[in-house]
């Protein structure tokens, strides 16, 4: 039976935070390298031969894309493999489990946690997109909440597979067959409606391309009742794997 989270979560995220702190900079760095790579190679060198996308540059149409999905892998990559090296081969969750912290507190600080450093991507690409005159500066109201409930989401249903694997070679799939579709259909490059009607149904069910119809028009200033939707949408798909995530991982800890 799953059992409310405690305010002793906050451990396991200051745990997490404190292993992270101690290489800040090289981690931080590669979060505003990748995304200006991107922008530049894609949105201004292959944006000179597609031209504008609804009345905005490439470059402005790929940019929140970019961010949106940059927020997805670092949640995915921080609870995947660095959460599956803490439960099985450095053994932190089963010391943990030794104080009064409970699986439930260890969820939601690993989700937490995982969360954070989507936001911390989040804000570096944002800086990188304003910057660069890709974004206003008023859509961070928008934009910066919805990264963190994107890494809150993909942190949820990272660790929902991360509870299941038997391997860490069996993220390969995860990231190959789930991630990597969803990062080149979900509207990160390209409007999904002009997909065939399939596949567009098929984006629609992906939560990464929930994430880019907030992130994208809010990032030109363009406000929405529909993001309500979207909100309510990634908040019900969090809260599913969330439960589940949790469910699973006091079966592996506990059998």
């Amino acid at each position: 039976m799953i059992e409310p989270p405690t305010s002793r979560a906050r451990h396991i995220w200051y745990r997490d935070w404190k292993v992270f702190e101690k290489y800040a900079v090289t981690n931080i760095l590669p979060y505003f390298a990748e995304p200006l790579l991107f922008i530049l190679a894609l949105g201004y060198g292959l944006g000179l031969f597609v031209g504008e996308i609804g009345g905005v540059s490439y470059a402005q149409f790929l940019a929140p894309g970019i961010l949106a999905s940059s927020a997805m892998f670092a949640a995915s990559y921080e609870c995947t493999y660095s959460t599956y090296v803490r439960m099985v081969f450095q053994q932190t969750f089963e010391a943990v489990l030794c104080t009064p912290v409970s699986i439930e507190d260890i969820v939601l600080g690993e989700v937490a946690w995982g969360a954070t450093k989507s936001l911390i991507s989040g804000i570096c690409i944002f800086i990188v997109i304003w910057a660069l005159g890709l974004a206003r500066l008023d859509s961070a109201l928008i934009i910066i909440p919805a990264v963190a409930l994107v890494g809150v989401m993909f942190a949820s249903l990272s660790i929902f597979f991360t509870t299941i694997v038997p391997s860490m070679d069996a993220f390969n799939y995860y990231f190959t067959l789930l991630l990597s579709p969803m990062f080149l259909v979900s509207g990160v490059f390209f409007p999904t409606d002009q997909l065939p009607m399939i596949v567009n149904s098929l984006a629609w069910l992906l939560p990464l391309t929930h994430a880019v119809n907030v992130m994208r028009p809010a990032s030109m200033g363009h406000y929405s009742t529909s993001f309500i939707f979207e909100v309510a949408w990634m908040s019900a798909f969090t809260l599913v794997f969330y439960i589940a995530a949790t469910a699973l991982m006091k079966k592996r800890l506990l059998d």
